[in-house]
């Protein structure tokens, strides 16, 4: 073995990339002078790919495995390098090492309400935010179209770009949708889908793809809930009546625990000010007593209510009749101490004697009439 043969056995390179970040998407491999030895190792790790640019072109794309980097592995850098079989000289190429793995867990929302029409509300504007997943599907177009010259390009740089494309393509889903308001709840898996779709067509322009979406909520402004809330208490009260009493009672008790402290301040305050009206009055504008005026009577009380009763004979009910009606009937003979007597009021029918009231019609008898002439 010569010299010569030694050396270029210990110069070999070893090129490979070990990520140790979360979110680097793109890393350039530095060599001095981007200088790479003929028959150097290339090892490329699941989830990489390793792209060669040559003297500004990209030249090839390696996908995971273990190169040795010779004419007969590289095709398209033999052919714009115009090498001949058995040359051995350093080449000057750029590396770039692409994570094809999925970016998981990234933040999406609209910035600003989105307007859309209702079926049964009418014009809303609508809010929302979820997450989402992009990963590499074309390494060449990808550091063609977004990465350019970036030594070291993360997830961050391309985020807020893809953050921009989601939600326009999700304001065009929603309006165009025709899915009620009330039904997007039921209907957000339908709707990442659709997103997902419009979202995809644009990106893979950028060598990306998004395998996931997702919305996790989509909201309306505080007024247009307040009023969904109001509406929604107002179904569970059926009688809007019963509504608005069940309204003041909840205000009242609210009201009433924050007044309460203030309650006997404004008590005694009330009741100085009467006091201190009364005294003007008695005392009058010069001090002096003003004279009584006459009491007036108190009006008399209503009369109480006639009593009336029933007469029972022979199984039939007659009546009702007046005190001064069975005065008569005890007179003429028509009712008797055994007759039977029922008023309002009374324990069932009783003889006409056992009551108080018809018990004087038969002791009190009229004085005998006067002599004839």
């Amino acid at each position: 073995m010569g010299i010569f043969d030694f050396l270029s056995g210990q110069f070999i390179d070893v090129i490979h990339w070990v990520d140790d970040t979360r979110d680097t998407m793109v890393w350039r491999f530095e060599r001095e002078g981007h200088e790479i030895k003929y028959g150097a190792k290339l090892t490329v790790r699941e989830g990489q790919a390793a792209v060669f640019v040559h003297e500004g072109q990209l030249a090839d794309v390696f996908t995971p495995g273990l190169y040795m980097l010779e004419t007969n592995n590289m095709p398209i850098l033999t052919s714009l390098q115009h090498w001949d079989h058995g040359f051995k000289s350093p080449f000057k190429s750029e590396i770039y090492f692409v994570s094809t793995t999925r970016f998981t867990d990234l933040k999406w929302g609209t910035k600003n309400p989105i307007m859309c029409r209702d079926p049964e509300f009418g014009p809303v504007r609508i809010r929302a935010f979820g997450t989402y997943a992009v990963r590499v599907t074309d390494p060449g177009l990808f550091l063609t179209e977004i990465v350019g010259t970036d030594g070291e390009f993360t997830m961050d740089e391309v985020s807020f770009q893809i953050r921009n494309i989601i939600v326009q393509a999700f304001s065009r889903v929603i309006a165009g949708s025709g899915i009620p308001v009330l039904d997007m709840a039921a209907n957000t898996r339908e709707l990442g889908d659709m997103v997902a779709k419009e979202i995809t067509k644009i990106v893979a322009d950028y060598g990306l793809a998004i395998p996931e979406f997702y919305i996790e909520n989509i909201s309306l402004p505080p007024a247009v809930e307040e009023a969904l809330d109001k509406r929604t208490s107002r179904g569970l009260a059926g009688n809007l009546d019963e509504h608005m009493k069940w309204s003041a009672a909840e205000a009242l008790q609210k009201g009433g625990a924050a007044s309460e402290g203030m309650g006997a301040g404004m008590g005694m305050g009330l009741g100085m000010a009467m006091a201190q009206q009364g005294t003007h009055a008695i005392q009058g504008p010069w001090g002096a007593a003003p004279a009584p005026q006459a009491a007036r009577p108190a009006p008399p009380p209503p009369p109480p209510p006639e009593k009336v009763w029933h007469i029972a004979e022979h199984g039939e009910t007659q009546g009702p009749f007046s005190r001064a009606t069975m005065g008569q009937k005890a007179s003429t003979g028509q009712i008797t101490r055994e007759t039977l007597v029922w008023t309002a009021g009374q324990d069932g029918w009783m003889k006409a004697e056992d009551v108080p009231d018809l018990a004087t019609l038969f002791t009190v008898m009229p004085p005998p009439p006067p002599p004839a002439p």
